[in-house]
């Protein structure tokens, strides 16, 4: 897999100066509107201002030709030949007729509001639809009410401003986009890491998913989806990776997102990247899926963990009750954390041969009780033999949470050594400390870093990975267990009620449970429940027995404890002489300030 691995100096480099000179450009346009807007509301026009002027450079080249076209389509009053001619033209699925550019637009002060308003007009539908979500329109009122709208055009129609596809790489502008959200985000002091995840984390889920690719004779052909797509950076990522196996792969994105402008950063990117728009859809991927009845060859996706489904509830709990008609008939988790409705979603939408990535926060693995929804959903990923891995990752390596989080591999054709079995991955201690930290991110995945846990997934072996490098040793240990390992029955151990005399209270001749003495045991399922009974619990108790009619299945995922690694307590003699070794650094001090010898007793 190394070798199809993309350089990390090449990454690095598509990050250095295109990127950063390109972000921070855009973000000067801020000195124009300090004073007209709170810093937190400026994203309401650089990032509007910004999907526009990618447009409108990645246009330009066959702008001539465009409007070329337009003239002849006069007497042609059927849209959809208009738009197929004028797309043609453009090379792209979308165009704009306007007989202005930002140039021109420069040489009328006095019409700028007019004129821009003109050259928006100009665009095709699907940008109309991205600028709604942007709700620009009002923006552009009080720009030019205030004198601000002909600065901002004319900054960012400067030369370093081109964003063209010809100059700047999809990939580039996500980062530029990435960068812009970022510091909107912490300008408002929310949480940047709900719009997007960072590359080092997206390459390391890409790699992990395409780890069996290999290049092809006959051309590639595959689809991708992101069921909280963001600025879709994992879409890109994922094309990105798949291209560099086959230049000509064919690859379709399909993504869903819940925030207006992010959805509408997403489908620019799309169309610029030569996708179809229509493919981006926007809406709860809970409530309103956009993409019912579709099946994926790979899923990619961060979901939000620790958040409540409250505005999707009566929509999931109407889907659950339809059963294996819908995505959520196995079960639904507490109303207060709905990411494993997402892990359902994904399920539902990979195909036969798909392969999904997904990252959860520790909860998943083990909340909820025997019997619940969240115990239900890990007993239907695991029983089915589609659960393949999960990799722990190093906490602090997202921009908004510090917690510990883990990448979910879920597969519906295991390769056959695989099958029955779950590979665990812990990756925790895989990381590289940052020169300067960004919100809660200290850490990132080098590509040595990401190499070793690759190399760990891809070998399947109980086995410890070591890379000694110049600073430290990096870590990843894997370990293979049987499906059932991770499955106990709850069983209910009763005992008998007694009288005030001590006497057996019975009814129909059947002993009687005293409810205060209820208890219930964790059995495995690789243990008889027979032999588990009668070891652990009749020797303390010999008058219990089990009510088997209250067994319930349960399935969790103890990831912690499987990977805990013992440490002796220091020994009394050694912590006696550190404490003494403190003391005499201490009284030296003293004595340094004081001027006075200090005589200690003992």
């Amino acid at each position: 897999m190394s070798e199809n691995i993309i350089s990390e100096t090449t990454r690095q480099q598509q990050t250095t100066t295109n990127v950063q000179e390109k972000a921070a450009l855009i973000w000067g346009t801020a000195d124009i509107l300090r004073g007209l807007y709170k810093p937190h509301e400026y994203g309401k026009i650089i990032l509007p201002m910004t999907v526009i002027k990618r447009l409108h450079d990645t246009l330009a080249p066959t702008r001539d030709k465009v409007r070329e076209t337009l003239e002849t389509l006069s007497d042609i009053s059927v849209e959809q030949i208009r738009n197929r001619k004028l797309q043609d033209a453009s090379g792209y699925a979308f165009y704009n007729t306007s007989v202005y550019t930002f140039q021109t637009l420069l040489s009328d002060s006095e019409g700028i509001e007019d004129n821009f308003r003109n050259y928006i007009k100009g665009f095709s539908e699907n940008v109309q639809d991205i600028l709604e979500n942007f709700e620009f329109d009002k923006e552009i009122t009080k720009l030019a009410n205030n004198d601000a709208l002909y600065a901002v055009i004319q900054e960012f129609n400067s030369k370093k401003a081109d964003l063209g596809a010809d100059k700047v790489t999809s990939t580039d502008m996500g980062y530029i986009f990435e960068e812009l959200v970022r510091k909107f985000s912490e300008s408002y002091n929310e949480e940047a890491g709900a719009h997007f995840t960072s590359r080092d984390i997206i390459y390391l889920m890409t790699d992990v998913l395409l780890i069996n690719e290999k290049p092809s004779d006959e051309q590639i052909v595959r689809t991708i989806y992101d069921q909280t797509m963001g600025t879709s950076q994992m879409l890109s990522a994922m094309t990105e990776r798949i291209k560099a196996l086959d230049a000509n792969a064919s690859v379709t994105t399909f993504g869903q997102e819940l925030n207006p402008e992010t959805y509408a950063i997403a489908k620019a990117d799309t169309m610029i990247r030569g996708g179809n728009p229509d493919n981006m859809a926007l809406g709860s991927t809970l409530s309103k899926d956009a993409f019912s009845g579709y099946t994926f060859d790979y899923l990619i996706s961060n979901p939000p963990f620790g958040i409540d489904w409250k505005k999707d509830k009566k929509a999931v709990e109407a889907e659950a009750a339809t059963g294996d008609l819908g995505r959520f008939g196995v079960g639904t988790p507490k109303i207060s954390d709905g990411q494993l409705l997402f892990q359902l979603n994904g399920i539902k939408k990979l195909k036969d041969t798909g392969r999904m990535a997904i990252i959860h926060n520790g909860s998943a693995l083990f909340t909820g009780n025997a019997g619940g929804g969240e115990s239900a959903i890990r007993q239907y990923v695991i029983e089915n033999d589609w659960l393949e891995a999960i990799i722990q990752l190093p906490t602090d390596l997202f921009y908004n949470t510090g917690i510990s989080t883990y990448i979910w591999v879920i597969t519906k054709n295991k390769s056959p050594e695989r099958r029955g079995k779950v590979q665990l991955i812990d990756a925790s201690k895989a990381f590289t400390k940052r020169r300067k930290n960004i919100g809660n991110k200290r850490v990132d995945i080098s590509e040595t870093e990401r190499e070793l846990i690759l190399q760990a997934y891809g070998e399947f072996r109980n086995k410890a990975y070591v890379n000694v490098d110049t600073s430290t040793d990096k870590i990843v240990e894997s370990k293979i267990f049987y499906n059932d390992f991770f499955g106990y029955r709850k069983v209910t151990v009763e005992s008998p009620l007694k009288d005030e005399n001590g006497e057996l209270v019975l009814k129909k001749g059947k002993h009687q449970a005293d409810p205060k003495l209820r208890d219930t045991e964790d059995i495995p399922l690789t243990e008889d429940v027979d032999s588990y009974f009668e070891r652990e619990v009749l020797p303390f108790n010999p008058e219990a027995w089990i009510d088997e009619k209250k067994t319930k299945i349960g399935y969790e995922i103890p990831f912690t404890r499987l990977f805990y690694k013992y440490q002796a307590p220091e020994k009394s003699d050694d912590i006696a002489l550190r404490i003494k070794e403190i003391e005499a650094r201490i009284i030296k001090n003293f004595e340094a300030l004081s001027g006075q010898d200090v005589e200690v007793e003992g």
